[in-house]
């Protein structure tokens, strides 16, 4: 349920209103618009008559059921108010949201190396991405294969970043592991197998970096938003929506199937930014510009690009990972393109890259 004041409405009345909403048992959460004030009630609320309510203040406008079963997440929660992830980098503050300009990430799918990742991290800064993604821990389907350092990667990202000025995101995959990486990252990734992992979105939630929430590979979209309910329930508001490709009937030709109608349908149904993963989504190398082409045309506010110096000889991901010139091409002669015709893209991007 929400609670829309009217324009102008004092801040004493707004304080007195909430205090009275939490007397009755409610958890009242004021959310400050472009325009409006709006007090998002979460608790029992199912007895309670909207018409009702609007008489406790001659300052409210009028008194909303959310019917999502998802109540932070939802669009309707904020009263069609979207809102913005900021991440402070060593760069400059980074936005993340509708409108905004199209954010980069770009790295290695693990961190391999020092010179590895400080390479990758130069070398796709200066083609205009403003974060560098790097698994210091990597979920693996075999337990032969590569899990990535563990925490001396943590590192090693620190040091990517003294040299490149970018912002870092890497994953968490247990709780035990949350605080030590969210002193080294800028943004918490929960991969798409934790996606589920209710102790972990909990957890997160609880810390204040913002959480990258990628999408289970076979979850429903209200599996999703409901998953990041979790995470703005545990009183972190700053969550990034990840598509990363699920998995369907057809796996011959890509690893996964992209699922770029998600960004249509999740303006229609939340407030938090998207980002679209082409890499995962298609597990091969020549489809992955295409993609991405396509997500920034679609509307979304976020790219997560794999990129490895060498990724015939990367531990993890080879097959799908630009080469830093291949990924410069892209962003400065193909994304900036379609960026621009969208009104979602920095010049200075391009300016850096020819620098």
């Amino acid at each position: 349920m929400i609670v829309v004041m009217k324009v102008g409405s004092p801040e004493v009345e707004i304080e007195r209103l909430s205090s009275e909403l939490k007397s009755w048992g409610l958890t009242p959460e004021k959310i400050v618009g472009k325009h409006k004030v709006v007090i998002g009630l979460v608790g029992d609320t199912a007895s309670l008559d909207p018409l009702q309510m609007e008489d406790l203040s001659p300052w409210i406008e009028k008194v909303l059921r959310v019917e999502k079963p998802f109540k932070r997440v939802s669009l309707e929660y904020r009263h069609g108010d979207r809102s913005q992830v900021v991440v402070p980098t060593p760069n400059g503050d980074v936005v993340f949201g509708h409108n905004q300009p199209v954010v980069v990430i770009a790295g290695p799918c693990s961190v391999e190396n020092e010179a590895m990742i400080v390479e990758t991290a130069v070398k796709v800064k200066n083609a205009g991405a403003k974060f560098l993604r790097g698994g210091a821990y990597k979920p693996r389907t075999s337990p032969y294969s590569f899990q990535g350092h563990g925490e001396s990667a943590l590192d090693l990202l620190a040091a990517a970043r003294s040299a490149s000025g970018l912002g870092i995101i890497t994953e968490v995959m247990d709780t035990a592991d949350v605080d030590k990486i969210s002193k080294v990252a800028d943004i918490v990734q929960v991969g798409a197998r934790n996606m589920q992992n209710f102790a972990l979105l909990k957890k997160v939630g609880a810390q204040s970096k913002p959480v990258f929430l990628k999408r289970g590979m076979s979850a429903t979209i209200d599996e999703w938003l409901m998953a990041a309910e979790y995470i703005l329930a545990a009183g972190n508001p700053n969550v990034i929506l990840c598509e990363r490709g699920i998995r369907t009937f057809d796996r011959k030709y890509c690893r996964n199937v992209l699922d770029l109608s998600v960004i249509p349908v999740l303006r229609s149904l939340t407030h938090l930014p998207i980002a679209i993963d082409p890499s995962h989504g298609t597990g091969k190398v020549d489809y992955v510009p295409d993609m991405a082409k396509a997500a920034i045309a679609c509307g979304t506010d976020s790219l997560m690009i794999e990129v490895h110096p060498n990724p015939a000889k990367a531990l993890s991901d080879g097959a799908q990972s630009l080469t830093p010139e291949r990924f410069n091409q892209l962003m400065t002669q193909e994304l900036s393109v379609i960026g621009k015709a969208m009104g979602r893209w920095q010049d200075i991007q391009v300016a850096v890259a020819n620098s």
